[in-house]
This record gives structure tokens, C-alpha cells and sequence, in this order.
């Protein structure tokens, strides 16, 4: 990340969805900004009118569908669905500078391994979790539903760099943090996200039905419970005392709002299941605790794809 002076960072976000829309329309206030997209028509909206939050005026970006495009890029970010992470990355290999910091800010686990299999183990990798939280409202559009925090940690990433990277987005107006361990953040985000998102899904519901329905929360609650005895037994500490106090305060702030896995499913696409209840029970697995609840969720997303994937034959 080292500039000739006068030059701008040049910032590279793989995928325009929500989640890059919103980091890239803070970013592009500091750098040179582009999205790798496979939309054809989102990449043309951005070319033409840059990217926009709601109520905000818009900010100029480039988007394209040429991974090369990226290749001289001076930073990374990765949004897209971690089932595609490794699909992503492998347009890059061998062609990125190597001292080019790449920041995942992903949801669900195995996004740093299929990175890493993609470009090798010696990458500048940050690895981080954001309770930054949007949604899509048009093609490079999209709305903040709250604000959050976001913490970032070295995993191949020099400390320094690391650091750098949040400075970068403290300095674009959102507020960063760096943890020494970040693998307690990664299972804290994962938990919630695991007790939260295949309820909505399966419900069709915003993210509130968990704590307006006793049911719908008693069995968010079982999940996250479950996951967090995982992540003991994985002798990791997690960042909160209570488990469930801590779902409960994610779905509060994100109760007028659908889960991400129910947007998935009512667009007939794949979710990311697998990478957040099904790590959940791959790790349990290997740590000799049941996992029966994330099974359950597991098996019933994968079905309900299944399902709307035949109906639209």
C-alpha cells in the first residue's frame, strides 16, 4: 500500500452487492474505486452513475467484468457469497502483487482457506467481521439499515498492515478496530448469524420474527446456544458473556429487515448456508459435540434450494 505520491489508492471490491455498494461508496471518498462484478447490467449502472447510499448524493466508481482489470490493484476487498470465494480468487493467481493487502469481511467460516488455496499460503490477508449492515435498492444503490463496527486481524497480514487497513477505514467514515486474535470476532459474528439468518429464511420473515414469535426464538436460541458450545470446545473465547443477550441485541437492530439467506432464497439463489450452520456442524464434528439444531436448519435451507431450484426449471 505504499503510494507514489499524488497517486490515489486504487481499491478493488470483488462483488456489488449491498455490503460492497456500502464500502465502496465510503471508500471512493479516499481512492480510486472499482467493482468486479458478473452483472453485466449492475457494472453498467455503476459506470454510469457510480455508486449511491440512500439519502446520500453518489460517488464516482468503475466496475467491470474483467478480473484483469484488478490485477494492479493496491487493495482488495472481498464481498462476495463465500461459496464463491474460491471461484473469485482463482482469476488472480500468480497475477496480483504479492505485497497487495486482501481484506475479507465475508460471512461464515472458510473464506481465509479458500482464499489462501486460491493464491497460496503467503498472502498480505486481513481478516475481519462488520456489523455494518445494508441492503440492495437498485443496481449500485443501497441502504444503510445501521450503523456498526467493524474488526479486522492479521491472517498472513503483517500487524502493520492490518492497522493500515483500518486507519484506511476509519479515515472513509467507518469505525474500524484491530484485534490481535480475530478468531473469537469471526465466532461471535458466526453464532448470531447462525441462529438468525435460516429462521428468517425458512420463515420469510424480517429478522424480528425471533423475538416476537416464542417459538422462532426458542429455537434461535438452542442454535446459538449449540454453536457456542462449539466454539468452547474449539478454546475459543468468545467477545460476550451472554450468548443469547447478544442475538438478541443483532435482532433488535436488524428487526424491520430480512436476513441476507432470505433474500437468497425468495431470488431462487444459493445461500451460504453451508459456510455458517454447516461449518458450525463440520467443527462440531470434528470436536466430538452434537450439533442437532444447526443440522436441522442445515438440512432444511439445503431442501427449500433444492425445492425452489426444481420450480424454476
Amino acid at each position: 500500500m505504499e503510494l507514489q505520491r499524488g497517486r490515489k489508492l486504487r481499491i478493488g471490491i470483488l462483488g456489488a452487492g449491498a455490503q460492497g455498494t456500502l464500502f465502496g461508496w465510503h471508500l471512493a471518498e479516499l481512492a480510486e474505486v472499482t467493482f468486479l462484478d458478473i452483472s453485466p447490467e449492475l457494472c453498467a449502472a455503476i459506470e454510469r452513475d457510480g455508486v449511491r447510499l440512500q439519502g446520500e448524493g453518489p460517488r464516482r466508481a468503475a466496475a467491470t467484468l474483467d478480473a484483469s482489470v484488478l490485477f494492479s490493484a493496491d487493495l482488495l476487498f472481498a464481498f462476495v457469497k463465500a461459496h464463491d470465494t474460491l471461484r473469485a480468487f482463482r482469476h488472480f493467481a500468480g497475477r496480483l502483487n504479492p505485497s497487495a493487502p486482501i481484506v475479507t469481511l465475508q460471512n461464515g467460516l472458510g473464506n481465509e482457506e479458500a482464499i489462501k488455496t486460491a493464491l497460496g499460503g503467503n498472502v498480505a490477508l486481513v481478516v475481519g467481521i462488520t456489523s455494518e449492515t445494508a441492503v440492495s435498492r437498485g443496481e449500485g444503490v443501497a441502504q444503510r439499515i445501521g450503523r456498526g463496527r467493524t474488526v479486522v486481524g492479521g491472517a498472513g497480514a503483517t500487524s502493520a498492515t492490518v492497522e493500515r487497513v483500518a486507519a484506511l477505514l476509519s479515515g472513509a467514515g467507518l469505525e474500524t478496530q484491530t484485534a490481535y486474535d480475530i478468531r473469537p470476532h469471526l465466532w461471535g459474528k458466526l453464532i448470531a448469524t447462525a441462529a438468525i439468518n435460516p429462521i428468517s429464511a425458512l420463515l420469510d420473515r424480517e429478522n424480528g420474527v425471533i423475538v416476537d414469535d416464542s417459538d422462532a426464538g426458542a429455537l434461535a436460541r438452542s442454535i446459538a446456544l449449540e454453536a457456542a458450545a462449539v466454539a468452547q470446545a474449539m478454546a475459543i473465547k468468545l467477545p460476550f458473556a451472554d450468548v443469547w443477550g447478544y442475538v438478541r441485541e443483532i435482532v433488535e437492530q436488524t428487526a424491520a429487515v430480512e436476513s441476507t439467506m432470505a433474500y437468497d432464497l425468495a431470488a431462487g439463489r444459493r445461500t451460504e448456508v453451508e459456510q455458517i450452520n454447516g461449518a458450525i456442524v463440520a467443527t462440531g464434528r470434528r470436536a466430538g459435540i452434537p450439533t442437532p439444531y444447526n443440522d436441522a436448519v442445515l438440512r432444511l435451507i439445503k431442501a427449500r434450494e433444492r425445492r425452489l431450484a426444481a420450480l424454476a426449471r
